[in-house]
């Protein structure tokens, strides 16, 4: 083992103390979330301060109120249906035009590849993309949340430079043995950038999770809103005081919170479940998807 010195040892010391500091400042505010979702409501609306532990007696009034809604069964089948169906086609679409623009010897690839990134700087704006959607039929349909934006332009440029980072040695072996382009994308490439495919299937996922406001302009039948949707209509104060209805004997005001952070603990709790098992392909994906080598 190699013996720190003194200075090194005080500086992983302070390292560590400012690093948990750290995780306290963006970790306490989600399990302030979830312990007040459980909480009292008279007790939590007289305290000021933080709390570690939930005030007593537990409830569960608010979740039932949350998962009695009218909407919320519907809600989830289309944000999974969303995310699900989603993120297959973004990933289909990303990684289709990556392969393609990384190949070296495609024609007017320089031009092709401008014209594509010249959208992520550029866009037509609200009314003509409403306009769009209502001319292809899509308006009042789920597709309306998938196929506008089936590719993000930035992700499809990380995946293209982890395509590029595979040396090309590999694909020409695979040429001359006789795989087509199509086989060699799935059989070489996709397999070797699977870090760069997680990271990005991560991020699609996550925007079709919290994406609410093309829902809310596109659609017009309520049984077809995904759930951030139905939870901001929920949110919204007089929603939550028809939801409330008789609930306890405490104010109404007080159960208002209660129910928001309830909202914010079902809204994120499925992310949080899925990034786990996502986190040790992220900062290796990033990487080999933004340095080319």
């Amino acid at each position: 083992m190699i013996r720190r010195s003194k200075g090194e040892r005080i500086f992983s010391v302070f390292n560590l103390i400012f690093m948990l500091l750290i995780l306290l400042v963006t970790a306490y505010p989600i399990y302030f979330c979830v312990i007040a979702s459980f909480s009292d409501p008279d007790k939590l609306s007289m305290n000021f301060g933080a709390i570690w532990l939930p005030f007593q007696p537990f409830t569960l009034s608010a979740y039932q109120k949350v998962f009695s809604h009218s909407l919320f069964v519907s809600g989830w089948l289309n944000t999974l249906f969303v995310v699900i169906v989603g993120t297959l086609v973004n990933m289909v679409m990303t990684v289709l035009t990556a392969f393609v623009l990384s190949r070296k010897g495609l024609l007017l690839n320089r031009f092709f590849t401008v014209i594509i990134v010249f959208t992520m700087y550029f866009s037509g704006g609200m009314v003509p993309a409403y306009l769009n959607v209502k001319n292809l039929g899509l308006i009042n349909s789920l597709w309306s949340l998938i196929l506008p934006g089936a590719i993000s332009t930035y992700n499809m440029i990380i995946m293209r430079t982890a395509f590029q980072s595979v040396p090309e040695e590999l694909s020409e072996s695979a040429q001359i043995d006789g795989a087509s382009p199509f086989v060699i994308m799935c059989r070489i490439l996709v397999p070797l950038c699977m870090p760069t495919i997680a990271v990005l299937v991560l991020y699609y996922a996550v925007g079709h999770w919290n994406s609410w406001f093309n829902a809310s302009i596109y659609l017009q039948n309520s049984s077809k809103f995904p759930m951030q949707l139905v939870m901001k209509n929920i949110l919204d104060s007089a929603n939550v005081t028809e939801m409330i209805g008789d609930i306890g004997g405490a104010d109404k005001a007080r159960y208002v919170e209660l129910i928001k952070y309830a909202l914010i603990v079902v809204s994120t709790f499925p992310i949080m479940v899925l990034y786990p098992f996502l986190q040790k392909y992220f900062v290796k994906g990033v990487m080999v998807g933004a340095v080319k080598g």
